[in-house]
């Protein structure tokens, strides 16, 4: 059995058993109809993968893997706001007139600062610690900018990385205000999993573990009945993950550098609606 199977299964079934339900309450997020979007939730998730015994994509629900590849390295490589940069749909309901979501994610990815060794933005920043400073606990980004939270088309939901190296060992924390369960947990996982691979390979590391923080992880009440087949699917052992090991520089990372070998899974019977 695929270990991250085992945590998503888990954590579904907690959340549909004892989440704390605001179907009487009045809540923000909307469905397309109008119909306000209710949800069951469970606070702060905390969940820990090994990637040094397995690539943690589920298989009881297949994931567009190269899809959530190529949003990766729209926010992280090309730090990017402009969803034509972007080679899937997923951003377009929140596309401005200017055709961007803001200053968010990739913007604040972009942004210079001044640091005693030069200016900066938080990856390069990122890329020059490893390099230099390992042992440095500073290792981190934060795209939570409040000052631009009202120029965002969307808060950031997974806001904040932290870096920690542990001899020849590159360990990561992830942490995320909000999730939509279903739709996003383990699309964000793959995400930021392949993310660390990328890091650690160019930085002369290996990698270590993976910790996902969840405040509110949630699933949606139209979610309910796709939650509770999907979690009953096939289990399948973890594929593994294959970079281009030539890709010493981050920025040379491609969709194609990218290969998950021998992944099954089940696919969804049909599209996810997603609540905004």
């Amino acid at each position: 059995m695929s270990y991250a199977d085992k945590i998503f299964i888990n954590d579904i079934t907690n959340i549909l058993d004892r989440g704390f339900s605001d179907e009487n309450l009045n809540v923000r997020p909307k469905w397309s109809d109008g119909t306000p979007a209710h949800t069951k939730k469970l606070f702060c998730l905390v969940n820990r993968y090994n990637l040094a015994n397995e690539f943690p994509i589920i298989t009881v629900r297949k994931i567009q893997y190269k899809k959530a590849i190529d949003e990766l390295l729209w926010i992280w490589s090309k730090k990017s706001n402009k969803i034509a940069d972007l080679n899937s749909h997923i951003w377009d309901a929140w596309a401005d007139e200017n055709g961007t979501i803001g200053k968010a994610y990739g913007y604040q990815l972009n942004v210079k600062h001044k640091y005693s060794e030069g200016m900066f933005d938080q990856v390069d920043r990122v890329l020059y610690d490893l390099k230099n400073n390992p042992q440095s606990r500073r290792i981190l980004t934060n795209i939570f900018v409040h000052s631009d939270l009202n120029e965002m088309a969307l808060y950031p939901c997974a806001y904040s990385l932290t870096f920690n190296v542990a001899g020849d060992v590159l360990n990561m924390v992830l942490n995320q205000r909000s999730q939509d369960m279903i739709v996003a947990n383990n699309w964000n996982v793959v995400q930021y999993a392949v993310l660390q691979h990328m890091m650690a390979q160019v930085s002369g590391f290996k990698v270590g573990e993976f910790v996902h923080i969840i405040a509110d992880a949630h699933i949606y009440d139209r979610h309910f009945p796709i939650a509770k087949e999907i979690i009953k699917n096939p289990i399948y052992d973890a594929p593994l993950l294959r970079l281009n090991p030539d890709i010493k520089n981050f920025y040379d990372f491609t969709v194609d550098d990218v290969e998950i070998v021998s992944y099954e899974a089940t696919p969804l019977k049909k599209p996810l609606e997603v609540a905004e």
